[in-house]
């Protein structure tokens, strides 16, 4: 099946100073199974050694009873993947660990580098040797060189990638919380008992009863050990805002609460602004679950269309060993809502999405709507269309595959079967935040990218490393033929 949403990319969590750590962590990657679904690790530090667990797979089929007490310590980091950069093996499954002359170091890392290509190329050339294709592996041999007498390794690290990061980085003596000086993704600093926390989204805190302290700061190293929590600025230079807008249309959860925001908040807010801005006459307002819900009830509340979940969705949807298109058409987008005709037939409705990239499963739905008898079907999308591929982590296509760069709305719509199509304004998407349009990147809608990347660059450095890989063998028959002192 095409990809027809953005996939998330990952969740990341740390504790510090509590008795059952890992535990805790547990509970914090299930609040963020969200944010990644391909594979999820945990690693706890016992006072002696790294213990770690990590698998493929969602966080409760990789960890049970046995496994977490198994996992001692007082100190832990988290992650739940899905894979931007590297592909999908266990090998790439974070936290990533190292045993170095600096001691035990853990990382998990949420975002995406764009200078990475170009920092393997030059680790490598010194001798780097890495064990993953994951970006991430690269702030872990940074982290390992020693300190060049300026300044610590870690500010130095910081300052050397580039691109969007979010970093829980564990030690033998500290966990340290880390945010690119942008701000692209999420962190959250919170408290339970006498214990430290660290999270993606505020819902991890409330699941596990800690106490919200403050999101960590564009370009800010937080530092937490015996002596408690210490900050840093590693970028004492002002940069640019750039917080990922589409944080507040899709991927967190509605129950979090970022930059003082609450999600659900907003998004209802964003159906108000599509209602304000394609006021549709019809019969009723439906959702695609989950990601629809808010904005279609926030559209609702504005129109006075009363609000319906004709779509049933289905919570128990796993991988089939089956390809059963041939026997069930579009069973792959059919098994996971069903229609309750009852609710659309004859009536004029209006759908409500969070976003359309390829089209194919919104052309099933307006189709399963008009085959239940729907008279008319309007869809509307609470963020503007999606025109350009995301750099920083998100898993949105090359603008050959994204629908809205390559086609005008009239042909969208038609080919959608729709009666109308409308996407919500930047305007009203960034109003709806209750932020300034300076706080956001919305690189994936005007193509304003605020950490310059240039792909042709990744693709000459990896042609390069290409062209020089030798085996042993013929590294040996060239030496061979070196002339040699006798």
């Amino acid at each position: 099946m095409s990809q027809d949403y953005p996939k998330h990319y990952c969740g990341v969590f740390g504790i510090y100073g509590h008795p059952n750590a890992a535990e805790l962590a547990y509970y914090g990657l299930y609040a963020l199974q969200h944010r990644g679904q391909e594979s999820a690790g945990i690693v706890a530090y016992d006072g002696r050694q790294f213990r770690i667990h990590k698998g493929m797979g969602l966080v409760p089929q990789i960890f049970d009873g046995d496994i977490l007490h198994g996992l001692v310590g007082t100190m832990a980091v988290g992650h739940t993947r899905y894979s931007t950069t590297g592909s999908s093996h266990l090998r790439n499954a974070q936290p990533l660990t190292v045993d170095c002359a600096r001691g035990q170091i853990a990382i998990a890392h949420n975002g995406n580098l764009t200078n990475a290509a170009q920092l393997r190329d030059e680790l490598e050339a010194k001798g780097s040797i890495f064990q993953t294709t994951v970006d991430s592996e690269i702030i872990l041999h940074l982290l390992a060189q020693p300190d060049n007498g300026q300044e610590s390794t870690l500010v130095s690290t910081i300052r050397r990638i580039e691109g969007a990061f979010s970093l829980v980085i564990m030690t033998e003596n500290e966990l340290i919380g880390v945010r690119d000086p942008h701000g692209f993704r999420p962190l959250s600093l919170g408290k339970v008992g006498d214990a430290w926390v660290l999270a993606s989204e505020t819902c991890a805190l409330d699941l596990i009863h800690a106490k919200f302290i403050r999101d960590i700061e564009p370009g800010e190293i937080v530092i937490i050990n015996q002596d408690g929590v210490k900050s840093l600025n590693a970028f004492p230079e002002q940069k640019r805002r750039a917080f990922c807008i589409f944080e507040y249309v899709y991927f967190a959860r509605p129950d979090s609460n970022i930059a003082g925001r609450n999600v659900y908040k907003a998004r209802v807010e964003m159906g108000r602004e599509l209602a304000r801005e394609y006021p549709i006459k019809a019969d009723i307002v439906v959702p695609v679950p989950d990601s629809g819900n808010c904005a279609a009830l926030g559209y609702s509340l504005e129109s006075g269309i009363p609000y319906e979940m004709a779509f049933v969705r289905n919570h128990y949807v796993g991988r089939s060993f089956l390809q059963p298109s041939q026997l069930i058409r579009d069973f792959n987008v059919r098994v996971k809502l069903n229609l309750v005709t009852d609710l659309v037939k004859g009536k004029r409705v209006i759908i409500v999405d969070d976003s359309i990239v390829r089209g194919t499963t919104c052309k099933t739905r307006v189709n399963n709507l008009k085959e239940a008898g729907a008279k008319e079907v309007h869809v509307l999308v609470s963020c503007p269309p999606h025109m350009n591929p995301c750099v920083y982590g998100i898993d949105f296509p090359d603008r050959s595959k994204l629908m809205a760069a390559n086609y005008s709305l009239d042909e969208i719509r038609r080919y959608l079967n729709a009666d109308s199509l409308h996407y919500l304004s930047k305007e009203g998407m960034v109003k709806a935040t209750g932020l300034p349009k300076e706080s956001f990147c919305m690189a994936c809608y005007d193509g304003n990218y605020p950490v310059p990347y240039d792909p042709y660059v990744d693709k000459e450095i990896m042609e390069r490393r290409r062209g020089r890989v030798e085996s042993f063998g013929e590294a040996l028959a060239r030496d061979e033929k070196q002339p040699r002192l006798l």
